[in-house]
């Protein structure tokens, strides 16, 4: 499959109601691989959703401002047949972000979840900690508790109908019946703000681009930001370097990389 290709040549309009912390981040990241990023959160301005192809809703810096903006752009986007992908960063952490994510499952249906280990049991409604915005480190994915993972993934894609993308050491990305994960990345890329958000930006892309299986198309958008980062951190010289390096990385991202660097096994749960 040639899912850069696809991105490339389609080139996704995606809106993105996001952190404002790594908007700048994100942007550069969908640029660097194919897609054109426009970012605005203003509810006057939700036609945006006219024009695009996909909408990515993150909760990092939330407000209660944005919040009806989220709400009123997925349900534009879902009329629309647009792709949609929501990115939870911090739920679990307050009871507000908990109360804004149930409203948003409520109101708008979701193509894809993609969010840390800590966050995706918190909608799960499995007993975890957060740290803020990161998962915690009781929480990581390991192979011994793989199949637990699977589980509540495979529960929660049921509930919502999405596609869920747990990132971290080992990433996850499930549906109601088949897994895969993934250990493309590297533990420095823990130290760049943004990667989480950044991911979610480029797996709209693959949906936008590869249509026709959703989980293979998420799968690719996960593995496309470890890998580039995996390939960046061989060179870089501390985090300001992998921070630079990561959108060279995509920028220069091609299917046979992609192909010759996945670490990927296929799971049916």
């Amino acid at each position: 499959m040639e899912y850069i290709k696809n991105i490339r040549e389609k080139t996704p309009l995606i809106q993105f109601i996001t952190n404002y912390v790594t908007v700048n981040d994100v942007a550069n990241a969908a640029l660097a691989i194919g897609a054109s990023p426009i970012m605005t959160d203003e509810i006057k301005d939700l036609d945006m959703q006219n024009i695009c192809n996909a909408l990515v809703i993150n909760i990092g810096t939330l407000n209660e401002r944005t919040v009806e903006t989220m709400i009123q752009a997925g349900k534009r986007a879902n009329e629309l047949g647009h792709v949609v992908v929501l990115d939870p960063c911090g739920v679990g952490a307050t009871p507000y972000r908990n109360e804004v994510i149930n409203k948003l499952l409520e109101e708008v249906k979701f193509d894809c979840i993609k969010g840390n280990i800590s966050e995706i049991k918190a909608m799960a409604n499995v007993s975890s900690k957060t740290n803020g915005v990161d998962a915690c480190d009781a929480d990581k994915t390991t192979r011994e508790n793989m199949h637990d993972v699977f589980k509540f993934a495979k529960e929660l894609s049921i509930k919502t109908g999405a596609v869920i993308a747990i990132t971290g050491p080992i990433d996850v990305i499930a549906d109601s019946k088949n897994a895969y994960i993934s250990d493309n990345g590297c533990k420095e890329m823990r130290a760049i703000t943004g990667t989480g958000c950044m991911t979610a930006g480029i797996i709209a892309a693959s949906l936008v681009a590869n249509p026709n299986d959703k989980l293979k198309a998420v799968t690719a958008g996960v593995i496309i930001l470890g890998l580039a980062g995996e390939r960046a951190n061989k060179y870089a010289k501390g985090t300001g370097s992998l921070h630079i390096g990561l959108i060279d990385e995509l920028s220069n991202m091609n299917d046979g990389i992609l192909e010759m660097g996945a670490k990927i096994e296929r799971f049916e749960i």
